[in-house]
């Protein structure tokens, strides 16, 4: 019967978070699975090359690397960012030891940080939505009722008037005040209850689809990505209809803009099932993902951090509250919304839950 040698560093197999043990040279002896997780590779393929080429450090991890190998420092970094060979982006905390088992000489643990920084920035922009559509709702109704004297006195001054031509400056005074009555319902709309019940995702999907095609025929494609094995969930349809349609929408007006003569954009409605996620502070065993992903040029940089605040677009006419309204819809469905956007491709990612937390 065959003898098999027992792996030295079998307990770090246990830990949830990530161990790397290097070398002098600081090449790779050793990683655990978790370590092999966030890796995106196994301990077979990284084995003996420096963890400084696999991982894009910065300067001060790199520094602290040196130090502990040369001293026997120990290091502990807290929010470092790394770039593995794929491209994609790692949030850590990391600590650096000295390690004594034999052929090596560091002991690095990682534990990875993004879903804690999510869970911060959720709490962050909740928060100050929060501020701002209060201080929106106070403002409108100010707006409103002084909107109403203004029109109803051009309406008895209109039949006052005996000049016509006098006459149009009064209409000029009617049609702005309906247009910022019209402005001030919008801002008010976030706050109307919802209508809650059974929804199928994929009908309200549909219906946007058929909108925005109906829309945007000649210019864009609308591409489906449906896991139709998803549940309903309970929600109020109109709201969803306007919050995704919003978000697609506005795509499709950022990619017609840009688009050059003869050329087609694309907006891919795509969902899928997510388990074990945290939304607005409650955990989840289910959610739905539904992501809406475009071709179209990117949002600009100047308005990336605000774009999700009242009165912001980066559209010329644009209003600025199809955004704000989205987030609102979804916000009330116990839904988180976000946004990763580069030229080419823009994702908007709506999370909802299905089901009891």
């Amino acid at each position: 019967m065959p003898e098999f040698a027992p792996n030295p560093y079998g307990g770090l197999d246990l830990l949830s978070s990530s161990v790397v043990l290097l070398d002098d040279d600081l090449a790779i002896r050793y990683m655990n699975p978790a370590a092999e997780n966030l890796l995106a590779a196994s301990l077979k393929v990284l084995a003996g090359r420096p963890l400084t080429r696999i991982l894009d450090c910065p300067p001060a991890l790199q520094a602290a690397l040196d130090s502990a190998r040369r001293h026997g420092w120990s290091y502990t970094g807290q929010n470092i960012e790394l770039k593995r060979g794929d491209g994609g982006i790692l949030h850590l905390n990391c600590t650096v030891n000295p390690a004594e088992a034999p052929g090596t000489a560091l002991l690095v643990e990682l534990w990875p940080i993004d879903q804690q920084l999510r869970a911060t920035r959720e709490e962050q922009l909740i928060a100050q939505q929060q501020a701002n559509r209060e201080l929106i709702r106070n403002l409108a109704h100010e707006i409103k009722n002084p909107l109403g004297g203004i029109r109803g006195a051009a309406q008895l001054l209109e039949h006052e008037l005996n000049n016509p031509g006098l006459r149009e400056y009064t209409q000029v005074i009617i049609k702005e005040a309906d247009r910022l009555q019209d402005l001030m319902q919008r801002l008010l709309s976030p706050h109307r209850p919802m209508q809650p019940g059974p929804v199928n995702i994929h009908e309200i999907l549909e219906r946007v689809r058929s909108l925005l095609s109906a829309e945007f025929s000649e210019a864009l494609d609308v591409r489906r990505d449906y896991d139709t094995s998803l549940p309903d969930l309970v929600g109020d349809r109109e709201q969803l209809i306007q919050a995704i349609l919003n978000i697609a929408r506005n795509a499709a007006q950022a990619i017609v803009a840009q688009a050059a003569a003869g050329t087609r954009g694309e907006i891919v409605l795509r969902t899928r099932a997510v388990r074990q996620v945290t939304l607005a502070k409650r955990r989840y065993r289910l959610a739905l993902e539904l992501q809406v992903i475009d071709n179209g040029p990117g949002i600009p940089d100047d308005i990336r951090e605000r774009m999700f605040y009242p009165l912001v677009s980066g559209r010329e006419g644009g209003s600025g509250l199809g955004l704000t309204l989205a987030q609102s819809f979804v916000q009330q469905h116990h839904g988180t919304v976000e946004c990763d956007s580069r030229p080419g491709r823009t994702c908007f990612t709506i999370r909802l839950p299905l089901g009891a937390a």
